[in-house]
């Protein structure tokens, strides 16, 4: 199988933690519609439609230059004697660049796009053309199924359009078009695991890693000295100890505050596009891979980076300004003259968090600014403490050496990125393995003193902690060079999200696939056999469903699982087999209070609606659990990359699957469709 570009998998994984504020359920529609007519004179006119697209979201264009890739759209007129087509549609200004969702450059519209017909009018009198437009739409993450909306257009009328579809099309009834479960409760399903379940607690999440970052810095040679200095400045610079106390308080909060200024732009005026740019720009990653390799290289004493010195030094003068100001400034120095050390730890935290927003790039900062001032306040409040520090020496330098093999590991995770993004081949899970290997290697040689970098001091008898440390590095070395090899005696779940997906590989990677394709077949087949039945609501042109059905249905326990324990249905929303004419209609419903209309033509029409109508949600892969009589196990769930993640929620619903039946608490029904 060919392999499709995975850009929002590498944006995911790249992370340390998920990204915040995911909905369990939601209908995408990122597209409004207008038309009008415009009359040239009484032989021409022209037929315009417009489409007014969310921030995120892009629409393909008539013109596309590769089959293989996304439905372009195209605009289809019902042909009459009242009038001519002049020529081809035409439309406004597209772009002509790149979609790392296809791989491979396309031409789409953003923000706006607007489509013309020109036609020739051969009577005077009154008359409807009828026009029906079929377009695809994608953001970053997703493709939504190819829709199609119609247009009636009044020529040689004063009256006003009429939009969509005409009287004498069949209505449809809803159990006609999707499934009717009567035991299906969204709200109350019979466990709680699933999507309903990613919680806001992510965002506490990247805080955590912020603070573990801040806490990095501070046994650097730039931080960790400045404890007793600090301290003893302000524990002693007065008469008051209460008073040195508070102070030396609000010099930690200022250290936190700083940090926390610092994220404040990312809420003003920032696209959130541009943010994510972060995870999905070739560039942007190869940007980030040169940025923290110089980080590693400096961490190894090459050289150091530095703010300009004088910036330094008028923090410093101005610290010198006494009161609530100057303990300001006392702080901003500090920030400022260990950024040589704070700045790669601080990058590495940015860059992991920065794609999800403002708020995680808050929580971040805030995180390392709490790191870097807590030791402060609280060294200020239990001065005794600060003697069972251990001295400034050489394992500060040891410190920021060990963090340059961790940068120059981050590093290659952004050349990876910009690799799956390219399909370069040049760093392939297996090869991903190898540098991370030989980079393990390196740090375990150093921390027993065969490697030696500029600044180290001669290592005398070797620290417990250092040996012990050593082992960890070399065991985790172990445990990942195997990773090269096809059949590793051991799986790396505990590393899913930073190698790259097992079927972007040195060896050729079967894929799973689903035995049913129609629900009441897969359904009939879920009670014959008593099992529950999984829906994968999927898509020919969804790059993430392959990504899923690649790399995690092809893991031998998660394909155990739906091979054994599961009825798996896939079924395609964007299929366009016409449906049988007595199944083909127009379907009524309901959407931000208004009543829309559409048209259920295909197999692909019928599963949208399905999908829609039922889990109130429209994007792919999305994946329900169901028992045999059509209760929901478990909260749906979406695009899940990560497969301990995807076993844990298929072993939720497997075990309450279980549960219900010793409780024999779900009647049985029969589905029509």
């Amino acid at each position: 199988m060919k392999l499709i570009q995975f850009k929002k998998y590498v944006a995911i994984i790249i992370v340390f933690v998920s990204t915040v504020f995911n909905a369990s359920s939601q209908i995408y529609d990122p597209i409004t519609w207008d038309y009008e007519t415009r009359q040239i004179n009484d032989a021409e006119a022209e037929l315009i439609i417009k489409a007014t697209i969310e921030r995120g979201w892009h629409l393909y264009a008539l013109d596309l230059p590769s089959n293989d890739g996304p439905d372009p759209t195209t605009i289809t007129i019902a042909p009459s004697t009242d009038f001519e087509l002049l020529g081809e549609p035409t439309e406004g200004k597209f772009k002509s660049e790149y979609d790392p969702n296809f791989d491979m450059d396309l031409n789409y519209h953003e923000k706006e796009a607007i489509f013309i017909q020109k036609v020739k009018l051969n009577t005077l009198t009154p008359f409807t053309i009828n026009a029906v437009i079929a377009f695809m739409v994608c953001n970053e993450e997703m493709c939504l199924p190819p829709d199609e909306m119609e247009f009636s257009f009044q020529l040689n009328s004063s009256g006003s359009q009429v939009n969509d579809t005409s009287t004498e099309e069949v209505m449809v009834q809803i159990s006609e078009v999707v499934p009717e479960i009567p035991q299906l409760d969204m709200e109350h399903p019979l466990s709680n695991c699933g999507e309903e379940k990613q919680e806001i607690n992510n965002v506490w999440l990247v805080f955590l890693f912020g603070f573990l970052g801040g806490l990095l810095a501070l046994l650097t040679p730039c931080v960790f000295p400045m404890i007793p200095l600090t301290v003893s400045f302000f524990t002693k610079g007065g008469k008051d100890g209460k008073k040195g106390i508070g102070r030396a308080m609000l010099y930690g909060f200022f250290i936190f505050m700083i940090y926390a200024i610092l994220s404040i732009p990312f809420h003003f005026n920032t696209d959130p596009e541009v943010l994510n740019e972060v995870a999905t720009s070739v560039w942007l990653n190869l940007i980030f891979f040169a940025v923290f390799v110089v980080f590693a290289i400096s961490f190894f004493g090459f050289f150091e980076i530095t703010l300009p010195s004088s910036l330094a030094n008028k923090a410093d003068s101005a610290s010198n300004t006494g009161g609530i100001l100057g303990i300001f400034f006392m702080a901003l120095t500090l920030a400022l003259v260990s950024f040589s050390c704070t700045g790669p730890i601080l990058g590495t935290v940015l860059g992991n968090s920065l794609k999800n927003g403002p708020w995680p790039i808050t929580a971040a900062m805030s995180g390392f600014g709490v790191a870097l001032g807590l030791p402060f306040a609280l060294f200020a409040m239990f001065p005794s403490f600060m003697n069972k520090l251990p001295q400034s020496g050489g394992w500060l330098n040891s410190v920021k050496v060990v963090l340059g093999f961790i940068e120059l590991a981050l590093a290659v995770k952004f050349l990876s990125n910009a690799d799956l993004v390219e399909q370069w081949g040049i760093l392939q899970r297996e090869t991903f393995f190898l540098i991370w290997t030989i980079i393990g290697l390196g740090l375990f040689l150093y921390l027993i003193g065969v490697l030696k970098f500029p600044h180290d001091s001669p290592m005398g008898k070797r620290s417990k902690f250092r040996m012990i440390f050593a082992t960890l590095v070399g065991a985790f070395t172990i445990y990942i060079a195997p990773g090269v090899f096809k059949e590793s005696p051991w799986n790396h779940n505990f590393l899913s999200g930073f190698p790259p997906p097992a079927f972007y590989s040195w060896y050729d990677n079967e894929t799973f696939h689903s035995e049913f394709t129609d629900f009441n077949e897969a359904l009939a087949e879920a009670q014959r056999v008593n099992k529950p039945l999984l829906i994968d609501f999927t898509g020919w042109a969804c790059v993430n469903c392959r990504k899923m059905e690649e790399s995690v249905w092809t893991v031998e326990s998660v394909k155990e699982k739906l091979k054994n324990d599961f009825v798996l249905v896939s079924l395609y929303v964007d299929d366009k087999v016409k449906l049988p004419e007595e199944q083909q209609g127009v379907f009524e419903f309901q959407s931000n209070g208004a009543i829309k209309k559409k048209k259920i033509k295909t197999i692909g029409n019928k599963w949208a609606t399905f999908q829609t109508h039922l889990f109130n949600n429209n994007s792919q892969p999305y994946y329900v659990m169901l028992t045999p009589q059509g209760e929901l196990l478990a909260n749906p769930i979406g695009y899940t990359p990560d497969v301990e993640e995807y076993t844990n929620y298929l072993d939720c619903g497997i075990n309450t699957f279980k549960e219900a039946q010793k409780q024999n608490e779900t009647p049985t029904f029969k589905v029509n469709f």
